[in-house]
């Protein structure tokens, strides 16, 4: 790595520092309900939705807040679905593209909706112009919104005193894409055009090579889905090569700026977090320890990706699967903002890591998907970790363990468990059932423990509803789609139903004043603390796994030896 790469590196935290503070407070007007600078602007389409979807605008309990929420995304699947199956009789299909198979479609609507966009197929030869703009354009929206307003929610339980109610979600959900998701994804789009992402319903378009060989272009509605798809962390590509596409991401500048967009919320919300509880100060060690873990985790895969590799017989970094035009350093910068962002998208394939790069991009997803994590989804992962923190801090003390004015006791406690270990189980759990599988075991490209790496990325990009996929994998088969829509669902809603329920339990209780044995939450001692608690529970519950794959696959790479 050289010395410009690492003034990018620093730049990039500079960037991302300096605009979480101004995103943060406006998000936390926003939901706060104060006038804001856009309210002129777009005030009208918020009230249009109200009056057009006939929602109630009341305050809602923790139950009605996750039946509407639950009641609202199971019926985006089956929209989404049908949508699907019926798309070679739909508009805007210049192509004539027919309906996927009837699994791969499902497999695509719980992947759009849990925010996860896993894509068992090939965007550009699978999907009409209808498809992707109403379909999974939209979902990129609103699934990025819910993940806002479960965050929010859980913000106004631990802000309150004595409350049955937590907010209402039809007015979060539509304050987030209203407010939020909408404007900055239009000025993302805008900048995207600009620099050479395709925007248009044009039929694809053909080209005549040098050799005089006639070759098709795919065209379409990019650059909006694009921007999106950064934006809210969802990652599905346009594409099949997804971000290494030149038509979703042509030039060194888009490739910084999408990695900016990847982070800019979930960074911000930290702020808003701060602001919305009157905790600033630990609003900032949340941020602190996120950057802290990326910072780490990044530098440690960038090591391995610049150490020798005696199996390909080189010293230094290999362009195998990397982008010229982005080269190793932006590459691997890439693959870690999108695997701790639950974002998804890639720049390169994954499975063309190093051993040490690739199981850091697989840590980044088991940790939580908290550093920084996806829209919303990283802030409340985050929370489950500091308040099994402040509870461990408690037993240390031999004291009722407090939280910003709220004692956590025992119901508390075992929603965050419920909600930190139900991934963590469909990930082991779906692994070792495809490792037992025939059917699945064929869809495999590697042997030894690189395969063992292909079906273990697998469920853990969908159960942390992250997306990305380490490529080799043949996914799109019946086995596949079926585990890890199972496994998507479970990521995402057996985490959010407990926070709803940790979220309206604090709600209701009384605020305690602190006191000379209350535990600090706004000091580096706490942020320590809870980094080593992610980085205990990341290790104890994963480190067999990863030495059966990443980890072995180094030590014999390092031994020049090969499947």
């Amino acid at each position: 790595m050289n010395t410009f790469d690492s003034l990018q590196f620093l730049f990039f935290i500079a960037v991302l520092i300096t605009l979480t503070p101004p995103l943060g407070a406006y998000m936390a007007k926003v939901f706060q309900g104060e006038h804001t600078f856009m309210h002129p602007v777009l005030g009208w389409m918020e009230r249009l939705i109200y009056r057009m979807a006939g929602a109630p605008e009341n305050e809602m309990t923790w139950k009605q807040y996750a039946v509407s929420l639950m009641g609202f995304n199971f019926l985006g699947i089956m929209i989404l679905f049908l949508i699907q199956m019926l798309q070679g009789f739909l508009p805007l299909n210049p192509q004539g593209l027919s309906a996927p198979s009837w699994h791969s479609a499902l497999n695509t609507a719980v992947s759009f909706v849990t925010n996860t966009n896993w894509q068992g197929y090939s965007g550009e030869i699978t999907m009409s112009y209808f498809t992707q703009m109403l379909a999974l354009a939209v979902q990129n929206f609103v699934s990025a919104a819910v993940g806002i307003a479960v965050a929010v929610a859980l913000i106004r339980g631990i802000s309150r005193r004595s409350s049955k109610s937590i907010g209402n979600y039809w007015v979060d959900m539509t304050r987030a894409i209203v407010y939020v998701l909408l404007p900055l994804s239009l000025l993302g789009a805008f900048f995207l055009v600009s620099d050479g992402v395709v925007q248009t319903l044009n039929s694809y378009a053909e080209a005549v090579t040098l050799e005089g060989a006639k070759q098709i272009l795919p065209l379409g509605p990019a650059a909006s889905q694009v921007s999106i798809k950064m934006l809210g962390t969802n990652g599905g590509g346009f594409f099949n090569a997804n971000a290494a596409h030149p038509f979703e991401n042509p030039t060194a500048l888009s490739n910084f700026i999408q990695m900016l967009m990847i982070f800019l919320i979930p960074a911000a919300l930290t702020y808003t977090f701060g602001s919305m509880t009157k905790a600033r100060r630990h609003g900032w060690v949340v941020f602190g320890v996120m950057l802290a873990l990326f910072v780490s985790l990044t530098s440690l895969s960038l090591f391995s990706e610049y150490h020798r590799n005696l199996a390909l017989g080189i010293q230094g970094p290999s362009m195998e699967g990397k982008e010229t035009r982005f080269g190793v350093f932006n590459s691997v910068l890439f693959s870690s903002i999108t695997t701790a962002a639950s974002c998804g998208a890639v720049n390169m394939m994954h499975s063309s890591l190093t051993p040490l790069s690739g199981g850091i991009s697989m840590l980044n997803m088991m940790l939580g998907e908290i550093v920084f994590g996806g829209v919303g989804a990283g802030l409340y992962g985050m929370l489950l970790f500091i308040l099994l923190t402040v509870f461990i801090a408690g037993l240390m003390v031999g004291r009722t363990p407090e939280y910003l004015g709220k004692k956590i006791e025992a119901r508390e406690i075992q929603m965050v468990i419920l909600a930190i270990l139900a991934p963590c189980a469909m990930i082991l759990l779906g692994t070792a059932l495809a490792t037992l599988t025939p059917s699945a075991l064929s869809s495999l490209a590697h042997k030894g423990p690189h395969g063992f790496s292909e079906i273990l990325y697998a469920f853990t990009s969908a159960a942390a509803n992250n997306g990305s996929a380490f490529a080799g994998l043949n996914a799109n088969v019946p086995f596949y789609n079926l585990a890890l829509s199972i496994a998507m669902l479970v990521g995402r809603f057996a985490i959010i139903l407990p926070l709803l329920a940790v979220a309206g339990s604090l709600a209701a209780k009384k605020y305690s004043p602190a006191s000379s044995g209350t535990f600090e939450v706004d000091t580096p001692l706490f942020g320590v603390l809870l980094t080593g608690i992610i980085l205990i529970i990341g290790a104890l519950t994963f480190l067999p796994a990863l030495a059966l794959g990443p980890i072995v696959e180094h030590f014999l790479m390092m031994q020049g030896l090969t499947f």
